[in-house]
This record gives C-alpha cells, structure tokens and sequence, in this order.
C-alpha cells in the first residue's frame, strides 16, 4: 500500500473555512524540507483545492503509473545557498511533493458539484492510490468541519496507521493533528468544535496554531494586532492542548505566493521579538520557491513550530 513509505504522518484541521489551513500547510511542508526531511502534502479540500496554487504548481498534472497516481513534484533534495538565518550545519533540503485533485481538474476555475459517496470515494483514492516515494511526513490539509471527508479520512488511516507507534507493526505513524484558528471569537466556537472532534475520534491534537494574529506592514516597522490576538491561546489552555504560537498576516508572504517574488523588509521591522530587515536585498522572482521562502518574515516562527512538533513526535513513538 502506498502508505507504507509513510513515516508519520499529521493533519491540519479546523472547524473554520478561512482561517488559512492551507497557508499554514504549505509553510510547515516547506520548513520541513528546509530542515531536511522528505515532505509529501495532500490536499483533500475537494471543493477548495488551493495546494496547487500556493506551491505555484497550478499547472502541473498528476501522471498516472501502474497501480496509482505520481505526486507532483516541487523541489527534489539538494543544498541551497548559505543564508544569514540557518544554521552552519544547514543547508540539505528535503525533496517536496503534492497531490490534489487541482492537478486532475481540467481548469481551476471548475466548480466540483459533488455529492457525499463521491467525496468519499475520491479521499479514500487519494489515500490508496497515490504512490509517494519515501516520506518522512505526509502534511495532510483538509476542510473546514467535520464532514464526510473527515469522517472517511479517518476511518481509512486508522485501518491503515497506528497511532501508537510500534517498530514491529511496520505500519506509518498517525501522529496528531495540528490546528488552525484566528484570533476572534466567532472563529474560537467553531474550532472548538473540532478540538472536540479530535477527542471523540481519539486523534492526538499536536498544537494549535493562531493564524492572522497581526499585520506585517510593508512599508514601515509595524506589526498591528487588527484582528485582537490571544484567543487561540485560551483555547488550548482550556483544552489542555499544546498552544504552537501566532502568525501575523505578512503581505510579503502573500507576495511570495502570487508572484514568486522574493520578500523584502524595510529597516527596523521586528516580528515576534525578532530582527527581519532585508537591508541590501532586492525583491526578484530568482530561486526556488522554497528558497525564497527563507526570507520570509513567517520562516523563524515556522521553523520554531516544527521543531517543537517534531520534538514531540519522538516523545512519543
């Protein structure tokens, strides 16, 4: 089965539309692959297929091989340029690769008027069917709720993963669902519902993740909290669940993703505590995209998240 070249793998859940799961996906893939290992993301947003786009690979096709579906690829492994914000010992990226159903569709724009046995039939396909080569995580974004697909989703991993990891099973590493929310409080009551969602089906919740806690202003130093900021955090504490931290919005990220160009900052600008001026660079659409990303104001905090993730994984298996 195409899952057992899986070694862990994590859901990005919530029970918002909106909240940026995607965005939040395609940052912790990349910071993965930035720290080395092999990343695999699948998008089971049926009806909202947006991976594609945000990995500026809209145009690809899946290709079809004997026994399934080869993922798109983004980046293979190589050695990237030194940068100011790695470490000496950095530098080997991961190789990155996708599955959506964007890359079947025969133009993005097609609206899919499914009903639930179609959705479900297609989630469990995209899990059976897609021939991932070695991977050390498979990201998986889903949609917002707790709908069919998650219920299928579901159902089809714990028949074929074990969430309590054992050498002699052979079997990939459900490891945990990270989830997603915004600061305001229309969002908090509708993520809760999926916190709960975790606890019913006995999925481990890994960490919440406030998204658009803040606005990054391109033109000035400023990081204004326009959307209130904390609430994501509550939520976890009143749960009991790993809060991972907040994200601001950063229209440089936004850039990034629409137009391939490189993110640049003025003098001063500090996020989280933290230093991220661009002083002598100039914003051009030169690299990959995942070396691009590296100068990206969102990348530090990232690649703090998946470091504690990962942290926590190994505590358990």
């Amino acid at each position: 089965m195409p899952l057992d070249n899986i070694r862990n793998i994590v859901l990005v859940l919530s029970g918002k539309g909106g909240v940026g799961k995607s965005s939040i996906t395609t940052q912790l893939a990349l910071t993965l692959s930035l720290q080395g290992h092999t990343v695999g993301v699948l998008d089971i947003d049926l009806t909202g297929p947006s991976i594609p786009r945000f990995f500026g690979i809209e145009d690809a096709k899946v290709r079809q091989a004997p026994g399934g579906w080869i993922p798109v690829h983004v980046h293979g492994a190589q050695t990237l340029p030194a940068h100011a914000s790695q470490k000496p010992e950095d530098g080997e990226i991961g190789a990155l690769s996708c599955m959506s159903l964007g890359f079947i569709l025969a133009s993005r724009s097609d609206a899919v008027i499914w009903r639930g046995p179609k959705k479900t039939a297609m989630v469990r396909q995209f899990l059976t069917d897609v021939l991932w080569p070695k991977l050390d995580y498979l990201l998986i974004d889903t949609p917002p709720g707790t709908s069919d697909e998650h219920i299928s989703l579901l159902e089809t991993l714990l028949k074929n993963t074990t969430t309590m990891p054992s050498p002699q099973s052979g079997l990939p590493f459900l490891a945990g669902a990270v989830v997603v929310t915004t600061p305001q409080a229309i969002s908090i009551s509708d993520v809760k519902k999926e916190l709960n969602f975790c606890k019913k089906t006995g999925i481990r919740v890994l960490g919440v993740v406030e998204n658009m806690a803040g606005f990054v202003c391109p033109n000035c130093s400023e990081c204004t909290n326009v959307f209130s900021k904390g609430g994501g955090e509550v939520m976890a504490r009143e749960f009991e669940v790993p809060f991972l931290g907040s994200v601001p919005i950063d229209p440089a990220f936004v850039m990034l993703v629409e137009e391939g160009t490189r993110p640049v900052y003025p003098e001063g600008t500090v996020i989280q505590g933290a230093e991220v001026s661009s002083e002598g660079k100039k914003q051009n659409k030169e690299g990959l995209f995942v070396d691009k990303y590296r100068d990206c104001s969102l990348y530090p905090l990232f690649d703090g998240f998946v470091t504690r993730l990962k942290g926590d994984i190994e505590r358990i298996v």
